[in-house]
């Protein structure tokens, strides 16, 4: 994927570009190449499935589901949400994905309204700014959980970072709205605008304790930092101020990104990220940091913790968080997950591509091994599997829906399962 982490984070010197550069082109042209690909037959609950008559009401029924195609073609970037907040819809499950028309860049949004066991297409948010080969990165979705300004409750935000082609690059996260659960998008506001040909990445909403909407995302574009994670936020969505950093290592070479935001229940704020440095063991591993108002994160030079297992397995890229009730415990429960799982020795480890870690104190402390939904099987490590998997853990946290990339026949494409814990 142009602008994938595995891409960026390896941006060291002239020659390095150069290779950058022609990674680009050659993923653009994989772009293309993934729409010429014949998309194999609709399986029974697959995205081709008859979709069920509008206006159905969501159900928060949920059960185990085999692994099936989320849709047709290539998908990247999955991002899975269940509406809480829309009403009579509350309990349909969204999954939002970047794909592409030809040279168009599309966010692509699918539905379930039984709970994640099948899927059909409602929506795409579109943009010149993503067409033509102008390029779309990692794209996020979310469900507003009170109102910010004009927009109600349960608007959907949809925002990704928009100019990643390596001629006349400038860069911009955009923000789009939609009042009718999907259907239809329309450009809201501009989050960040590159100044130079430098990267814009990974947008990521929250709403902090003082109500105001919340975009962090990865920013290249300061001098002193090869990449950090940087927080604007605004009162309406659509003015963007007090820009700060969050985390912004010490030396400049470290690339701190990916942020994934969650608010338990007692209001600690809870951040994970990746932070790719010099190569070596610990390069891209999954850190994580707590914040009491989602808006002050400490010292952006404290580069946080890093999780671990009680044997000292580690996640390395793209990591991804969900919350869940547990039983007993009024903080809740978290749900980690990394594109790859390493042993405490560097090798990586035999589960890698099928675990899910849990945490019952808010992130301290070792966390558990569980068994993800999903087996993504390609020892690849690119923008393509388990990158970025996204964790849905159904209302009464007794099973988990997970949305997952894999190579399949040479296209990467998004896959969905559910299972029990």
């Amino acid at each position: 994927m142009p602008g994938s982490t595995h891409f960026r984070t390896r941006l060291r010197s002239p020659a390095a570009i150069v290779a950058l550069a022609l990674a680009l082109a050659v993923l653009v042209a994989l772009g293309v190449a993934l729409q010429l690909h014949r998309a194999e037959p609709p399986r029974p609950g697959h995205a081709g499935a008859q979709p069920p008559k509008p206006g159905t009401r969501g159900t928060q029924s949920v059960r185990d589901t085999a692994p099936a195609p989320l849709r047709d073609g290539s998908a990247l970037y999955p991002r899975a949400i269940r509406l809480q907040h829309s009403g009579s819809a509350n309990g349909r499950v969204l999954v939002a994905t970047v794909v592409h028309h030809g040279e168009d860049g599309v966010g692509a949004v699918q539905e379930s309204t039984d709970g994640g066991a099948r899927f059909h297409s409602v929506g795409s948010a579109t943009a010149p700014q993503s067409a033509a080969g102008r390029g779309l990165c990692c794209a996020t979705l979310y469900e507003l959980p009170q109102r910010i300004g004009e927009l109600p409750a349960g608007t959907l935000l949809w925002a990704a970072s928009f100019g990643l082609t390596e001629h006349d690059r400038r860069m911009t996260i955009r923000v789009f709205k939609s009042t009718d659960l999907g259907r239809k998008w329309s450009r809201l506001s501009t989050v960040a605008a590159a100044s130079d040909t430098r990267g814009l990445w990974e947008p990521e909403f929250s709403v902090d304790r003082e109500g105001n909407l919340v975009c962090h995302y990865s920013d290249e574009t300061d001098p002193r930092h090869s990449q950090k994670l940087v927080a604007a936020r605004s009162p309406d969505g659509v003015t963007w101020h007090d820009r700060r950093d969050t985390v912004a290592g010490t030396p400049g070479s470290d690339r701190p990104g990916m942020a994934v935001v969650r608010k338990l229940p007692d209001g600690t704020y809870v951040m994970a990220y990746e932070i790719c440095a010099a190569a070596g063991r610990f390069s891209c591993v999954v850190h994580y940091r707590t914040s009491s108002d989602g808006w002050d994160w400490g010292d952006p030079a404290y580069l946080g913790i890093r999780p671990e297992t009680a044997d000292g397995k580690y996640f390395k890229h793209a990591p991804n968080l969900a919350w869940a009730p547990e039983a007993g415990n009024p903080r809740g429960e978290l749900l980690l997950i990394g594109q790859v799982m390493y042993d405490r020795d560097g090798t990586r480890a035999k589960g890698s591509g099928r675990t899910v870690w849990t945490n019952s104190k808010g992130g301290a402390g070792p966390w558990r091994e569980t068994r993800a939904p999903l087996a993504v099987t390609s020892g690849k490590v690119d923008f393509c599997p388990n990158y970025s998997s996204s964790l849905l853990p159904s209302p009464d946290a007794r099973r988990v829906l997970e949305v997952a990339t894999d190579y399949h026949k040479g296209v990467c494409r998004a896959y969905y399962a559910t299972s029990g814990r």
